[in-house]
């Protein structure tokens, strides 16, 4: 179930050389976390469906990072920007482009994962600002307001939620599979 979609729109400009789409998981909303995120003091947290929602806006526009060891955030390492985000169930999902001239690295690193399987190991982590929990003594936090304030690429094994993902994409909006298909091998070539 489909409760709200978000999406800034971007001119197509075809072959761009430092566009290449991605998709991902950043998080799930009202289920526990794994682990407890960076900042959380320890704690496991839920992210509430309301507080998710509400703060989809503030998603539209915000970077991407990711760690030199791919194992938490630098937000010195914007490669990237989401254009799209939505509450589907339980999942988070969202959508942009990285920066693919600017951080080669980070599409070697996609496109050794695309050629070993579906992007296996990677996911995601969300950053917030002015998070509001409603009782700092529970053993797990519960988030009914945030701000978004940018996201990570990550290994899952070092997200909070493990069922997290980060994948390469072709656009959205295109159409069809075979497209789709079409842009996701020329995107992976760039970085061969």
């Amino acid at each position: 179930m489909r409760l709200r979609a978000m999406a800034m729109e971007m001119p197509v400009v075809a072959g761009h050389p430092n566009r290449v789409g991605f998709e991902g998981v950043l998080t799930f909303v009202d289920v526990a976390s794994d682990r407890a995120p960076a900042g959380a003091k320890g704690h496991r947290v839920v992210l509430t469906r309301q507080a998710a929602v509400e703060a989809l806006p503030s998603l539209l526009g915000m970077g991407v990072n990711y760690g030199a060891r791919w194992d938490g955030h630098d937000a010195q390492r914007k490669c990237g920007i989401i254009t799209e985000a939505d509450v589907e169930g339980v999942q988070l999902k969202v959508a942009g482009y990285l920066f693919a001239k600017d951080f080669p690295e980070v599409g070697k690193r996609m496109a050794s994962e695309m050629a070993a399987g579906d992007g296996g190991g990677m996911g995601m982590s969300y950053e917030l600002a002015d998070a509001h929990v409603d009782d700092m003594r529970a053993p797990i936090w519960r988030l009914n307001k945030v701000t978004f304030t940018g996201a990570a690429i990550l290994l899952r094994s070092k997200a909070a939620y493990a069922g997290t993902s980060f994948s390469l994409s072709g656009s959205r909006k295109r159409g069809t599979a075979r497209v789709e298909a079409q842009a996701m091998r020329a995107a992976v070539m760039r970085f061969a």
